[in-house]
């Protein structure tokens, strides 16, 4: 998923950021529990006599190895597949947990794996410290991912716990403190991801007012040079029309050196909700070109809906006019309309051309006037 496409909505954010973590540090995990199994059998007073249970345990810990590296991030990144990814992935990592605090367990009561017995009490330290850093997204499941790889070793001492009570406190002291420390890992977490969002909604705020005319809140020059090109060629790939208006109000200056700049700008801002109220459709988008020039961009719309279009809004606009301090004043459009044409056009530069040279000869013609290209 790109930058672009990165959801802005706090929940799906949320469920995204915690699914591309998760993907990203289950399999370096999943290695380090086959490693950890070979290096407890391995390491015993007779590997040899344990051959069975030895490959057992490398079986079993690749196995799940293999599974996790194959459970693939869905392609629909919607958040019901992210939520049945995430949902089994936890799973696989539970199953691992649990596998691997049996095999702790084993080694405990096993008289050949005494010698692997502290290796096997380090590496399980190891894991539910990573446990704690790494896995804090899901405060629960963590915690009991936790408890699958301590618990079953702590029973197995207990059971012993007149030879080895100095050990069950120790690791029943250094658990409760992990999971202080996975609480804390939580908090900063959600803290790192509310600033996160924070981030991606201000830099959308940005991105949005770089392409946002100030004054008549339609896009921008900046915004229809960015949008037209791809448009364009979305044209061409799947053979659509593609139909471009551009509108430039008659006579514009006359009502800022008449009445007044305010005066323009409460002309611009009307012409801008004229078009609002005309060009509906959402696939529709309007911009404002440059001082009192304006443009529509139509997907899927023929030349002759556009100049039906154009021509209803010109009706209108004339009838209508424009009032200003009490007083109403005539608003009239020049207009130049035109649909894509790949034998015609080159490219998009000489699409918009076309179109510009219609509505320049709308002007030439004595404005107020629809002009074909």
């Amino acid at each position: 998923m790109t930058e672009a496409n990165v959801p802005r909505q706090p929940q799906a954010f949320a469920l995204w950021r915690e699914t591309q973590y998760t993907a990203a540090r289950s399999p370096l995990g999943g290695i380090y529990y086959v490693v950890a199994w070979l290096l407890t059998w391995g390491l015993s007073e007779e590997p040899i006599a344990l051959i069975v249970p030895g490959i057992v345990g490398a079986i079993v810990f690749s196995l799940l190895l293999l599974l996790r590296r194959l459970h693939r991030l869905p392609l629909a990144q919607t958040d019901a597949a992210q939520k049945r990814w995430l949902n089994l992935h936890w799973c696989l990592i539970l199953i691992t947990a649990l596998s691997w605090g049996l095999a702790y367990a084993f080694v405990q009561q096993h008289p050949q794996l005494q010698s692997s017995s502290l290796i096997a009490t380090l590496i399980t330290i190891a894991f539910s410290t990573a446990l704690a850093f790494n896995y804090a997204m899901r405060l629960r499941r963590a915690a009991l991912t936790m408890l699958l790889i301590y618990l079953p070793g702590l029973l197995s001492l207990a059971l012993d716990w007149r030879e080895q009570y100095a050990l069950l406190i120790v690791l029943g002291v250094y658990l409760s403190y992990l999971l202080l420390i996975l609480r804390r890992s939580n908090r900063e977490y959600l803290n790192t991801l509310a600033l996160e969002l924070q981030l991606l909604n201000q830099q959308e705020r940005l991105e949005k007012l770089s392409r946002t005319d100030s004054l008549t809140q339609l896009g921008n020059r900046y915004h229809f040079n960015s949008l037209f090109p791809v448009m364009v060629a979305n044209a061409q790939r799947h053979l659509q029309p593609l139909s471009l208006m551009l509108l430039d109000i008659d006579f514009f200056k006359r009502v800022n050196d008449q009445h007044g700049h305010a005066a323009g700008d409460s002309c611009l801002s009307d012409f801008a909700e004229r078009m609002r109220q005309n060009f509906r459709r959402d696939s529709d988008t309007l911009l404002r070109l440059g001082g009192e020039e304006f443009g529509i961009l139509m997907p899927n719309t023929s030349l002759e809906q556009a100049r039906l279009m154009a021509e209803q809004f010109r009706q209108e606009l004339e009838r209508e006019g424009f009032t200003v301090s009490g007083a109403s004043l005539p608003l009239t459009t020049s207009l130049g309309v035109g649909c894509y044409d790949g034998q015609r056009d080159r490219n998009a530069e000489a699409f918009y051309k076309r179109v510009d040279d219609a509505l320049y000869q709308a002007k030439a013609n004595g404005r107020n006037r629809v002009e074909l290209a």
